[in-house]
């Protein structure tokens, strides 16, 4: 038995406001897990709930929906802002336009009335590609290896100073598509030229422009060296030309590529306008390719004629120049699709 309270605790307290008696150990639970017994909820216990509400807040925990602050109204758009935006949409438009209609369409692009060399091999390799050059036409950044392509040539033409050479426009240097890396480069391909069969043989022109007009279009172009015989020789000189007696002719492309990726036609369209330059039979006039690099001398055989590089032109691009002629040509005229 407890004894009695004091007197003075008795009066603080109410009959029914006496604070529970806490046991002297524990928290007035049995020892143990409450999961262990199985028949008993923890959520029946009335204080089981207080005791969750009053756990402490979890450190940075998220805030409930209702309590996010509600969004800041828009401020209205100055009149430059507007300006700015509106712009934007135009230019957004524009573009969208614009690609809808190179997905969707295929535009016919007219050839131009003249065209060079280098232009015609393009045509003739990729229409497609030729067609948007057309349409769009890009700028070239500046190419060193161009420039030292350029002096090459102009270092060939300083060999043989007793011929006349023609006065080149800027646009019009030879060499502008060579591959030379640097200087050492420039003189390796000069020390290389001297090793070829062309160094000793004195040209009969070297640079000579042509025109040529092919299937109502002017092709214009330059030739690096054109030799000349005498003897009834063939241009190649591997026995009598084609004529018998009478000057012949050879038309050298220098090539300071490392692959040989050249393109015959360039030496049909040169050989073409040579002899009709002339006004020689075109079996009097051959045409080679010289490798600098290597010394390697590459003759086409079968170039095609007149007849067969117009059908490049009147018929589809990319067909080849030695198939049959067309009964009726076309319009002149190359593709443009996406």
């Amino acid at each position: 038995d407890w004894p009695p309270p004091p007197e003075d605790e008795e009066a603080l307290y109410g009959e029914d406001e006496y604070p529970a008696e806490d046991p002297p150990y524990g928290d007035g639970h049995p020892e143990g897990d409450p999961d262990d017994d199985p028949g008993e909820d923890p959520g029946d216990d009335p204080d089981w709930d207080a005791w969750t509400k009053a756990r402490p807040a979890i450190p940075h925990q998220a805030p409930a929906p209702e309590a996010l602050p509600h969004p800041v109204e828009p401020t209205p758009l100055t009149p430059e802002e507007v300006r700015t935006i509106t712009s934007w949409d135009r230019d957004l438009d524009a573009l969208t336009g614009e690609l809808l209609r190179a997905r969707q369409s295929v535009t016919d692009v007219p050839l131009p009335a003249s065209l060079t060399a280098s232009q015609l091999l393009r045509l003739a390799a990729d229409p497609d590609g030729f067609a948007q050059e057309l349409v769009r036409p890009m700028p070239r950044p500046p190419q060193p290896a161009a420039r030292r392509g350029t002096r090459f040539h102009a270092w060939v033409e300083a060999r043989f100073e007793e011929l006349r050479l023609p006065m080149l426009e800027p646009e019009d240097l030879p060499g502008s598509e060579a591959e030379i890396a640097d200087e050492r480069d420039l003189e390796v391909l000069k020390e290389a030229f001297e090793r070829t069969p062309y160094a000793h043989r004195t040209p009969y022109r070297i640079e000579a422009p042509f025109q040529l007009t092919i299937a109502g279009r002017v092709v214009r172009g330059r030739i690096d060296a054109v030799y000349r015989e005498g003897d009834g020789t063939s241009a190649a000189g591997d026995g009598p030309s084609a004529q018998g007696a009478g000057p012949t002719y050879e038309i050298v492309d220098w090539k300071t590529s490392r692959t040989r990726t050249a393109d015959p036609l360039q030496l049909a369209l040169y050989r073409l306008a040579w002899a009709e330059q002339q006004d020689v039979p075109l079996e009097s006039v051959g045409a080679a390719f010289l490798y600098v690099r290597t010394g390697e001398v590459v003759r086409p055989g079968d170039l095609p004629d007149r007849a067969a590089l117009e059908r490049l032109l009147l018929e589809e691009p990319g067909a080849d120049p030695r198939a049959g002629a067309a009964d009726e040509p076309p319009d002149q005229h190359v593709r443009a699709g996406r």
